[in-house]
């Protein structure tokens, strides 16, 4: 039974990644079946995602675009570390805001 509960946690973790249609399908699967593997991982794409925006919202006020190419390819970084976590079915924070990511949406999950 335990193994089945791993399984589920990790197929949410890495559902979470795959766009913002995925992240929702994840967060539904995991109001169905709580894992601490999924709630870690849904936290961590929803800062990515919501680090992403920000960050692209910045580019385009700024409309410099060296820059805006140099923060969605960091953000592009911190979502391909993410996946890989979730992969390997690891609570891993995502380098520099992963940890505050966790703090921040501690109510998800």
């Amino acid at each position: 039974m335990e193994q089945t509960t791993t399984d589920n946690g990790k197929t949410i973790a890495i559902i979470a990644y795959i766009t913002l249609i995925g992240w929702i399908i994840a967060l539904v699967m995991h109001n169905n079946n709580k894992t601490a593997l999924g709630a870690y991982h849904i936290r961590q794409m929803l800062g990515i995602m919501l680090l992403g925006l920000a960050l692209s919202l910045l580019g385009s006020l700024l409309d410099i675009y060296i820059l805006s190419v140099i923060l969605n390819i960091g953000v592009l970084v911190l979502w391909i570390l993410g996946l890989i976590a979730a992969i390997q079915g690891e609570k891993k924070p995502v380098p520099l805001l992963g940890e505050q990511f966790q703090q921040w949406f501690a109510g998800i999950g």
